[in-house]
């Protein structure tokens, strides 16, 4: 008569099993966590902006006197803006916002030419800030410019 084979120990795990599953379940569970959170950071960012600095009267310091040429131009930051400061052949400073009133580009100056271009549709503004060709259907937002010392300060025009 044949007797059926002992299976109780083939079904207990071994010892050594129990290290790797909970190593993978770890490994698997920190895998999920940090996906997660991935995910939910720029949601988190978007629906929490960060706090930005208030223009309103205040002056931003765009360049210095050093940096600057005749019939030369700075791009520096104006808030979260670009903005666009330019000493003319004449040595005088304008201001003004470097967004493109056409699709929002960064305009640059051309001095070979002394006024200021878009590269995305070839609009044109002179040193003012007014539009002269292309499709820029507004002109530039103009800012007020102040030199104190060595420095050269950008705000707003104050309304009238």
């Amino acid at each position: 008569m044949c007797s059926a084979p002992d299976t109780s120990a083939a079904v207990k795990p071994a010892p050594a099993d129990l290290p790797r599953r909970r190593f993978v379940n770890i490994l698997l569970g920190t895998g999920l966590l940090a996906s997660a959170a991935s995910f939910l950071y720029p949601v988190l960012r978007y629906l929490v902006p960060p706090k930005l600095p208030d223009l309103g009267g205040d002056a931003v310091l765009a360049a210095r006197l050093s940096e600057m040429k005749p019939n030369t131009a700075k791009t520096f930051r104006f808030g979260t803006r670009p903005g666009l400061l330019v000493e003319t052949s004449a040595g005088e400073y304008r201001a003004m916002s470097a967004t493109c009133t056409h699709l929002g580009c960064t305009v640059q100056y051309r001095p070979d030419l002394r006024e200021i271009w878009c590269a995305c549709h070839n609009g044109m503004y002179d040193l003012n800030g007014r539009n002269i060709s292309g499709p820029p259907p507004r002109p530039l937002e103009a800012f007020e410019v102040q030199v104190r010392g060595d420095e050269i300060f950008v705000r707003r025009k104050q309304e009238a």
